[in-house]
């Protein structure tokens, strides 16, 4: 599992900011240097001196030696340093990433294609089109169609692509893997899906899915490695690891994953670092997921946030709100349960 900075700087960071990481003085790693003398000179034995020295300390990889014997007899005195620098290192490679964790993801859908306002986050807000790949929101879906005489007329063809629906699951699925084909990253999920859980015609097999997903993923679909991760979380076809779970987490909420990003603050919660889960609630909550919002809101009641953070949760879920709203997606919405968008 990833490992959270102390809210007090350790030795060898310069200070502590608001949100409990700890800037790390880059010139120290500077200071480690690969002699005990002030020349320096990196390729000299660091215990005898001897020039053309090309035997690296495995651990810090500061210092040279010219043989095994060199670096044995050295070991004592270059321990100290060589533990200092690795620490440091690990510092700053901590905080490097955490900078990359925490940043605001731009949402994963985007906006619809057709209406151009902001797709909506929950599943029953948009729909995945078969035909043409496009992932389009309930309110362009529902939006009625009509003839030159200005008569409603049924509406079976794609809104995007005007493509015909398809008329059988038979039909979708091989549909669905002509985009597979085409390296669409959101069809190779969804299949992955269907041999994970043995449907439409697939056989269960968990080792497909993981493969279907890991090239997802690397062709831009965060959600990809959401699943990934819950696998690993909840030892669904692999034995549970937790640190897998969490890089793979990680990855996808980097991407724009609003689900990964609520997993990871609920790790963080059973581990009792309530700064860090709050952080990922609020970038959650920030592009609409509302389980992120319910739980801040939980945080609040168990005294575990401040009210002013709760109150910040809410104005941003409420600008999520207006930037997603508009009649056509109320009128969706009012006609069927399944187009709910928030």
């Amino acid at each position: 599992m990833m490992t959270s900075t102390s809210d007090s700087c350790k030795e060898g960071a310069l200070k502590s900011n608001n949100d409990g990481v700890c800037d790390v003085n880059n010139h120290m790693l500077q200071k480690f240097t690969t002699a005990d003398n002030e020349d320096n000179d990196t390729s000299a034995c660091a215990n005898c001196g001897k020039e053309g020295a090309n035997n690296i300390c495995n651990k810090c990889k500061q210092v040279k030696y010219c043989n095994a014997v060199c670096k044995k007899v050295h070991k004592k005195k270059h321990k100290k340093q060589c533990e200092e620098h690795v620490r440091v290192a690990a510092e700053h490679a901590a905080k490097l990433h955490d900078i990359e964790l925490f940043k605001q993801p731009p949402p994963q859908l985007g906006d619809c294609p057709i209406c151009f306002l902001r797709m909506p986050t929950i599943e029953t807000g948009y729909k995945y089109q078969t035909c043409c790949g496009k992932v389009i929101c309930c309110g362009c879906i529902h939006t009625p169609v009509f003839d030159d005489q200005g008569n409603e007329v049924d509406n079976e063809k794609c809104p995007f692509c005007r493509t015909q629906f398809p008329t059988s699951e038979e039909e979708a699925v091989e549909w669905l893997n002509r985009l597979v084909k085409k390296d669409n990253p959101i069809a190779i999920h969804n299949i992955g899906n269907y041999y994970r859980d043995g449907r439409n015609g697939y056989p269960k097999d968990h080792t497909k899915a993981l493969e279907l997903w890991h090239r997802a993923g690397e062709l831009g679909y965060p959600e990809a490695y959401t699943s990934i991760g819950y696998s690993y979380d909840h030892g669904i076809g692999v034995e549970v690891d937790e640190t897998k779970a969490t890089d793979y987490y990680e990855r996808a909420a980097m991407g724009g994953s609003e689900s990964a990003r609520h997993n990871l603050a609920a790790t963080e919660v059973r581990a009792g670092k309530m700064k860090r889960a709050l952080k990922h609630l609020m970038i959650a909550v920030r592009v609409g997921w509302y389980d992120s919002l319910d739980t801040i809101k939980q945080m609040y009641s168990k005294g575990y946030t401040t009210k002013e953070a709760y109150m910040k949760a809410l104005q941003s879920y409420q600008a999520y709100l207006s930037e997603i709203k508009s009649d056509q997606r109320d009128k969706a919405a009012a006609a069927h349960d399944g187009n709910r968008y928030y």
